[in-house]
Formats: C-alpha cells, structure tokens, sequence
C-alpha cells in the first residue's frame, strides 16, 4: 500500500449542519491547524480545560498562544486525569471557575485533550449561561476520531456512563495529528476500537488500512494516522450532518457500545479504556447479529481478527450477569420496547435491533466458555 503523501496544509473534514456547521480541521501541526480555527468574534476570554498529562505532553501552551494572539484572556484549569474526573462534582467545580472569573455568554471554553475532557468542558459550555461556545481540541486518537465531533457531551453517574448531558455543537474540532505521537501504546491503541467501528458501519477502506498496515499503524506512523483520523472524521460528519440528535442513523454509531458502556461502568471507569470496551462490545454485537442470522460468519471472522491483530480486546472481564442487565436496562439507547442495539447485515450495513435477553445470554455464555478455554 502507497501511504499518502504529507499534505501542505490541513484537512478541513465539514459537519454540514443546517444550523451551525463546523469544521473538523486535520494537520500534522497543532498550532497550524488552530491557526485554521474559526473563533467567536464575541469571545474576550477563554477557559482552557485540560489535564496535567496533557501539559507535561506540550500540547497546551500552542493552544494558549494562538488564543492569546487572537487576542483573548486565557485562563487554564486542570482537572483530575481519568474517567472519573467526568463527574457532578468537577462540573460543579468549573462552573465556580465561570463565576469567578466571570466567563461570559460571549465568551469560549477550550476542551484540550482526551474524550473525557471533550465530554466535560463541552456539558459545561452547554450549560454555563445557558449555552457559550465551545472550540474541541482532541489530542488522543479516539477523541480525534469520535468523542470531539458531533456535540455529544455529558457526566457519568455511578448508575451509567453518559446518563447525563446534552448535545452542544463545537464551534471547530482542532486535530493535530503530532499529539497522537505522544500517546502511550495503551492510550493509542484503544482509540482503534472506534477507527473499527467505522469501517465495520461505514468505510471498509479503513479495514483494509488496518489489515495492510497494523504495525505503522500501532507504530503512530504519522501519514497513516492522519488518513485514518481524516476517514473516521468524514464518517462521523456525515452521520451527525444528516442525524444530529440521534433520531435515526446516528444510532448506527453506537456500534460496541451497548455492552461496552456495561463494562466501563462494571469495572469502575478506568480498569478498561473506553475503545477497549468498545472492542469488546464490538465481538458482542458480531456474534448477536451471526446468531440471529443477519451477519455473515466472514464478517464477523474479520472484525475480531483485526480488533485481535491490533491488540485489542476481544473478550471481557467476567461480570455478574443480572448487574450487567440492570446497567443494560438503564442505558440511555434503552427504549419502552427494549434496549437498541446495533449489528451488521453485512459490511457497512448497520441496523438496529432489539434483541431478546436469552439470545444475549447465549452469546455471552458462548464468549466466556471460549475465554476459558
């Protein structure tokens, strides 16, 4: 495979919004392409929302200056590191720091780093005055890819991930692919459960990316992730663009999320990464829709070989089965008629079902019967 060539300026990937769309802007450099950001001309100040790992990485002092050039007043507040930091507690926290600086309706909060800070400061720009603008700069691969483009924010409760929050579009997604070089293998790795997920509902090219070039890609070859950054980018905009409340195929986006959502908020937000849990979801749905007759063994035979190559989790932890139903239950995708859940009909065939708990429970038995042996 030829990879392509280093582009002389970024990729603009648009969210063809009716109302307000905005650019997912891809480049090679962090400060060029916030240079390309388009900023609210009613913005004076700026609240910088980050993590202390995505300091000590280098990647929030280009932000800060391009804010400052633009001639805003920063202002910078770390948060913990983790999932947990995505809680009422930290919220209510940033919202004393709107007050006190004061933040006002015109002004902009700044999301810098992975989907947990996307997810925090995008609720809390949803919800300060109710409604300021907020500019998304993802520096881990599955915030790139996913958390960062489509306006989904929230906090999780010990009762569910994501059980709280609100859609609130970025005024510009900011991607620069020399963040991901940073990253821990870990860190890097579990962003593919989403670049998968796409090419499972969407983009098979992106398969063939993955299966051509699994050690560049777990090697953060630059070239290479920048394509796949800008194909996952394209898949999510389009699907958000024609979908963006989740009324219809948006739902196909939540591929591995259903049960991966479970496992996230069974181990406690942290022992598994959320593209891990996605992974393992992801060999859940294949086997449901292999079982109820809608997914080709091949295609399933082919996503766990690649979610595998690539060293991710085709298996999870051992869960008690009714807590898993009781999460399952509360999930945000649950309806009156069951819980939503999205298989294959074939490659980039999505489709929602709402399956029975007995053919469930029979997937997953079959699952831990083969972990085990």
């Amino acid at each position: 495979m030829t990879l392509p060539e280093a582009t002389e300026g970024p990729t603009v990937v648009p969210v063809a919004l009716s109302r307000d769309p905005y650019p997912v802007i891809v480049g090679d450099d962090l400060g060029q392409v916030l240079r390309e950001a388009p900023l609210p001309a009613t913005a004076s100040a700026a609240l910088v929302v980050t993590q202390e790992p995505v300091v000590a990485a280098g990647h929030v002092d280009p932000v800060e200056a391009v804010l400052s050039d633009a001639g805003l007043t920063v202002t910078r507040h770390l948060v913990r590191d983790g999932e947990h930091a995505k809680d009422a507690a930290t919220l209510a926290e940033l919202w004393d720091v709107c007050a006190q600086l004061p933040l006002t309706r015109g002004d902009l909060v700044v999301a810098v780093g992975g989907g947990v800070v996307g997810d925090l400061a995008g609720f809390l720009a949803a919800t300060w005055n109710r409604g300021v603008a907020v500019l998304q700069v993802p520096t881990t691969l599955l915030a790139q890819v996913d958390a960062a483009i489509g306006g989904k924010t929230g906090i999780n409760l010990a009762a569910g991930k994501n059980l709280v929050g609100a859609f609130h579009q970025p005024v510009a997604v900011a991607c620069g692919v020399d963040t991901l070089t940073t990253l821990s293998p870990r860190v890097r790795t579990e962003g593919l459960g989403e670049v998968v997920k796409y090419g499972l509902i969407a983009d098979p090219g992106i398969l063939d990316l993955l299966e051509t070039e699994p050690d560049a890609v777990l090697a953060g070859d630059r070239e290479l992730l920048h394509e796949l950054v800008v194909r996952s980018a394209q898949v999510k905009a389009a699907v958000v663009a024609a979908d963006e409340r989740e009324g219809g195929v948006r739902a196909h986006l939540n591929l591995g999320h259903t049960y991966g959502h479970a496992v996230e908020t069974l181990t406690g937000y942290g022992e598994v990464l959320h593209g891990e849990a996605v992974a393992i979801g992801t060999v859940v749905a294949l086997r449901l829709g292999e079982r109820l007759g809608l997914t080709p063994p091949d295609v399933v035979t082919r996503g766990e070989a690649i979610l595998d190559r690539l060293g991710l989790p085709t298996r999870g932890p051992l869960l008690d089965r009714s807590a898993v139903w009781d999460v399952v239950a509360r999930d945000k995708k649950a309806t009156r008629d069951g819980v939503r859940w999205i298989v294959l009909e074939g490659l980039a065939m999505p489709t929602v079902i709402t399956p029975d708990r007995a053919d469930l429970d029979t997937v997953l038995d079959d699952l831990t019967a083969a972990s085990a042996r």
